[in-house]
C-alpha cells in the first residue's frame, strides 16, 4: 500500500503534474523522463490526486510516430539488438525497453546509438535514482512488429527462442551473440582458467545459443543451471577477437583474468 502524503509532499505533486500535463500538455512518458520516476509512477500520482487523463489531447496518443522507421530486410545490426533485448531487453505495449547496470554508461550509450541507427529514430537514456539505465524507444507500430519477429513482453514463461532468421547468416549468428553476451553474460576466473558464461532462463533460447556456437566452430558445454559455458582458452581467445563484446565491463575482466 501507497504510503500517505503529506499536505507539502501533495501540493507539490499536483501542482508539479498539474503544470507539466494539463499546461504543458506533456505526455506521461515525457513527464517520466523529466521526473526520471517510472511511467507507472506518474499515472498513480495522478489517479491519487484526481487529475484525469486525457490520452486523446497528446501529441503521440497511443504512442503512434511516424518519425520511426520499421526495417524492411534483416540486418547485422537488427540482429544484435535481438540479442540485446533477449537478454536484458523488455517489451511492452508500447515502448523496447534494455536495462542495464550502474556501471554500463558506455554501453548504455552505444545500445543508443544502435537503436538509432536501425530504426532511424531518436531514443531516449535516463539514469534511475538507483543507479541503473534505461534506454528506450516508444512506438506501437514497432512493438507490434518485433512481437510478429518472435519478441513477447515475458521471454521466461513464454520460453522464448531465436528467431530462425538469425540462423540465415554466419554475421547475424556473431551479432545475435555479440547482444546476448554483452547484457546477459559473464566473465569470471575459475581455480585454472577463465571462463564465459551465458546465462538465460528459456531453455529453447539457450539450446539455440548452444547450436550457434557450434555453428562457429567453438565447443561449449551443455546446458546447465541456466547456462552455456566456453572454458577452452582458445575459444575464448577466439571469441574476443571473432565476436568483440561491445560492453567495456566484460573486456576489461577479460583482459585481466586471460593474463593473470
Amino acid at each position: 500500500m501507497a504510503r500517505k502524503w503529506n499536505k507539502l509532499e501533495e501540493d507539490k505533486y499536483r501542482n508539479e503534474l498539474f503544470e507539466l500535463y494539463i499546461i504543458q500538455n506533456k505526455t506521461i512518458g515525457e513527464i517520466a523522463d523529466i521526473l526520471q520516476i517510472k511511467f507507472q509512477t506518474v499515472y498513480r500520482r495522478l489517479q491519487r490526486l484526481g487529475i484525469n487523463s486525457c490520452p486523446e489531447n497528446k501529441k503521440h496518443y497511443q504512442n503512434r510516430r511516424n518519425d520511426v522507421c520499421i526495417p524492411k530486410s534483416y540486418s547485422p545490426n537488427l540482429a544484435e539488438f535481438f540479442g540485446i533485448m533477449f537478454g536484458d531487453g523488455h517489451l511492452s505495449h508500447f515502448q523496447a525497453v534494455v536495462t542495464l547496470g550502474t556501471k554500463e554508461l558506455g554501453y548504455a550509450q552505444y545500445v543508443k546509438n544502435l537503436m538509432e541507427d536501425i530504426f532511424q529514430s531518436h531514443a531516449k537514456l535516463i539514469s534511475r535514482s538507483s543507479g541503473y539505465r534505461d534506454v528506450y524507444i516508444g512506438s506501437v507500430e514497432l512493438t507490434s512488429w518485433l512481437q510478429k519477429e518472435g519478441l513477447v513482453p515475458n521471454k521466461v514463461k513464454k520460453q522464448v527462442d531465436v528467431p530462425r532468421w538469425i540462423f540465415s547468416r554466419r554475421e547475424y549468428i556473431q551479432r545475435f551473440i555479440r547482444g546476448f553476451f554483452d547484457t546477459d553474460g559473464t566473465v569470471y576466473k575459475l581455480r585454472f582458467g577463465t571462463q564465459v558464461a551465458f546465462t538465460n532462463y528459456s531453455l529453447p533460447l539457450l539450446n539455440s545459443l548452444q547450436l550457434m556456437l557450434k555453428k562457429l566452430q567453438y565447443k561449449p558445454s551443455g546446458v546447465s543451471s541456466h547456462k552455456v559455458y566456453l572454458t577452452r582458452k582458445e575459444d575464448l581467445l577466439r571469441f574476443f577477437s571473432e565476436i568483440k563484446p561491445a560492453n567495456n565491463k566484460h573486456l576489461e575482466r577479460f583482459g585481466k583474468f586471460i593474463n593473470a
